[in-house]
This record gives C-alpha cells, structure tokens and sequence, in this order.
C-alpha cells in the first residue's frame, strides 16, 4: 500500500504527509541544547552559555556515532526485508546493537575519566575549564542510553513504529524544559544541572521507543538474531553521510570556538553561540524536508519515475529557498530581540552577536539548496555525492575560510566563513546535479531504446 502511494499519490500531498512529522522531530532534536543555553545565558551567565557551545562536538560524537549505526542499520534492514531476507536482517540489527553498546561505553567511559583533558581539547581556557569538564563528565553517563534511543527510535519505523520517535521527542524536550526550569534556576545547579537536565530527557524518550524492541512478535527485537560482523563495513558505508554531517556540525563549533576564543574571548564565544542556536533552528527545518522526501525520492528513483523524482525534489528546493528567505529577515532584522533570549543582560555580548547576525544570515539563502542536494544523493544511494556535499559546507571550506578571512577583514571574517561555505557548496552541489541529470538523461534514452526495440 504504501509503495502504491509513494509512486503514485500526487507529490504536494506526499510533501506534507512524509515532510511535517519529519520537521518537527527534527527540530525538536535539536532544541535540546538550545533549551540549556536559554536558561545558562539568563540564569548562571555568559560563561556557562559559551560552556556549553564549547562542549557542543563532544555531543556530536555521540550523536554522529549512533546516527552511523543508526541510519545505515535502517537501510540495510529496509532492503533485506523487502528481498525477504528475515535471517539477516535480525543479524543486522543485533549487530548494529552490540557495535552501538561498545561505542557508546568507550565514550562514555573516555567521558568520564578524561574530561578535563577533553575540555581542554574543545578550547577551554582556566574561566571556563570547570564548567565544561562538568558538563562533559555529567552527560557521558547518558551516552548509552542515548545511543540506543536514536536507533531503537529509527529502527521502529521498521516494525510499523514510526510515529513513536515523534511521540519520545516531544516528552523529551518536555522534560528538558521542566527539569532545567528546576535545576538550573530554581535550585541553581548551573551546568551540572544543565547537562542533566538533558541526559535524563533523552532517557525519557527511550522508554518511549524502547518497547516494539522488547517484543519477540516483531520481526526486528533485542531478542532475535546474532552478531555479524560482515554486516557491519556496509552498514557503516550506509550510514556515512549522516556521520560527515555530525562531523561536520562538530568541526564548525570548533573551529569557531576557537577562533572566537582567541579574537574576543568568553564574550566572542558566547555571542556565537547565540547565534549558532537560531541557525540550527533554522537548518533543522531544512533537514527535516530533506528526511521526509527521503523515501519519495528513493522508492521513484528506484522504480525508474524519474519525473516524479524531479517533482519532488523541485518541491522541495522551492520550500527550503522560501524558508531561507524567511530565516534571512528575522535574523538580520531582528537578531537583537533573537539573542536577547539568551544574553539579555551583557551588552557585549548582545553587540558582538547582533553584529555578527547581518553577516551570518546570508548562509540561509543558500544553505537549504545544498541540504536538499545532499539528501537527494542518499535517498539514491550515491553516498559519495552526499559526504562531499556535507564535507563542502562542513567542513572543508569551513576550515578553509577560517583561516582565510579573519586574517583580510577581521572580526567580520569569522561571521563571514559560514555564508563563504554555503556559496561554495552551492557551485559544487550544482556542478554534481549537473553530472547526475547527464546520467539520468542517458538511461532515459536506453529506456525509450529498449522500449522501441521491443
């Protein structure tokens, strides 16, 4: 039924049906430390706000592993189950689930005992290496946990679950929100309350997605299957890009960190971070479109509809560019009132961040463009096109204008490296579309030969 729809119910309706769920989850998801930095930048200060950007990568690491397993055990299990491969794909999952134990145990252990010499690692300076540590150390504890729900949350999509990923992500941020309110401003544990405050809500959402798992009736649980360690090159090959993404986000908070640490100090940090918190709102409602065409472009591409396939993905090109266009005003407009939420008592601070805000929000009018782009090359299977479309804007160019422009321009050179890697993605992003819809053109033409000749 679902195969039936996906190839033939009309696109706008598919858009909004696969694309809303996506959006607000992904948003939700990303709120989570959003949720910290409001309540440390009004209740503890500057400080505990630039603490937990710095500690920002550390959470990436987390997040990225368990999306690598995560992602790529969906589309290998996906796969087998649709070529009726039961056996492997129970042997998939319960390979995914062993790997993504011990990954999440060593960095939790790392977390744990090597904290300060991580924190230094992120850029802490003497002011903020307490606060950091802290935060690492406390949320190591949850790497586990945390790993685990991102897949069983993923995985039940297999098992006819989809809706209870949503469902774990609304009572997390919940949670979130009332545990910070209680700890960091009412019994005023700062960061450690922060950090938390945050583990516990993604514990909250795993006891939301943990169930379907925990039945033997399923055709995918903890129960059935064993470890398959030929499984586990090619699930990490599917779920790559998701990791180059995680990297990437990694790498930008801190080469930033840095670079703002060394130009403007705790202050210049802290401003970013205001800022790095409205744009990732902004992105994770572009993310989450990209997620949601994800199965439309796929199941077309692979039934050879190619035009429904551009459809979409014109559809979904047109949705990013306008909420870009309207990311692009609100920051430049009103950043102010935007970074009040966060710093509304340190005027420098607030001068530095709404500053950097005219510049910064120019990436939003073409950011959305490569992250279609991306996910377009996933959804067909062209890993490679996706991690060089997520290293462009990421990371390479990103550390390229790093170094680059603070150097000519100064302080405006920073803010001025995200939109300098947007654009350059965008060429690049181009440039490979072009290659594709060369290729795709050239299997038309065997298609309508082959048809001709029958």
């Amino acid at each position: 039924m679902s195969e039936n729809i996906l190839g033939s119910e009309k696109i706008s309706k598919l858009f909004i049906k696969y694309s809303i769920p996506a959006i607000i989850s992904m948003v939700i998801a990303g709120a989570q430390t959003i949720v910290d930095g409001i309540f440390l930048g009004n209740f503890v200060g500057q400080n505990a706000l630039a603490c937990a950007n710095l500690v920002q990568p550390f959470m990436q690491v987390i997040i990225g592993c368990s999306m690598i397993i995560s992602v790529g055990s969906l589309s290998f299990i996906g796969r087998s189950l649709g070529e009726g491969k039961k056996e492997e794909a129970q042997n998939i999952f319960k390979t995914a689930l062993i790997c993504i134990i011990i990954i999440s145990l060593i960095i939790a252990i790392t977390g744990r005992l090597f904290n300060r010499e991580i924190a230094v690692l992120l850029g802490a300076n003497e002011v903020l290496l307490d606060g950091v540590s802290t935060y690492v150390k406390t949320i190591a504890v949850f790497a586990p946990v945390m790993s685990l729900m991102f897949l069983f949350g993923f995985i039940d999509r297999v098992v006819g679950k989809p809706e209870l990923y949503l469902k774990g992500m609304i009572l997390s941020l919940a949670t979130n929100i009332c545990l910070n309110y209680t700890l960091v401003k009412q019994l005023g544990l700062g960061i450690k309350g922060a950090a938390f405050a945050t583990g516990v809500a993604y514990v909250s959402a795993f006891f939301i997605v943990v169930r379907p798992m925990l039945n033997k009736k399923n055709i995918v649980n903890i129960f059935s299957g064993k470890f398959d360690k030929s499984t586990i090159v090619p699930m990490a090959y599917n779920g790559s890009s998701e990791g180059v993404t995680a990297i990437a986000i990694a790498t930008t908070a801190y080469v930033f960190n840095m670079a703002f640490m060394k130009i403007a100090g705790e202050a210049g940090v802290a401003a970013f971070t205001t800022i790095n918190y409205v744009s990732q709102f902004g992105t994770f409602i572009m993310f989450g479109i990209s997620d949601g065409i994800g199965p439309i472009l796929s199941y077309n591409y692979g039934y050879k509809k190619y035009d429904r396939v551009n459809g979409t993905l014109k559809l979904a090109t047109k949705i990013n560019l306008i909420v870009g266009v309207i990311l692009f005003f609100i920051l430049f407009l009103f950043g102010k009132q935007l970074v009040s939420m966060f710093v509304s008592g340190n005027k420098e601070v607030l001068n530095l961040a709404v500053d950097g805000s005219k510049i910064y929000a120019f990436s939003f009018l073409m950011c959305g463009y490569n992250i279609i782009n991306s996910g377009y090359f996933t959804a067909i299977g062209d890993a490679k096109g996706s991690i060089i479309i997520a290293a462009s804007r990421g990371i390479v160019f990103i550390i390229l204008g790093i170094n680059i422009l603070p150097i000519i321009i100064g302080m405006s050179g920073v803010w001025l490296t995200v939109p300098f890697a947007e654009c350059i993605t965008f060429i690049v992003g181009m440039y490979l579309i072009k290659i594709n819809d060369n290729l795709l053109g050239n299997i038309r033409k065997d298609i309508n030969y082959k048809n001709l000749s029958c």
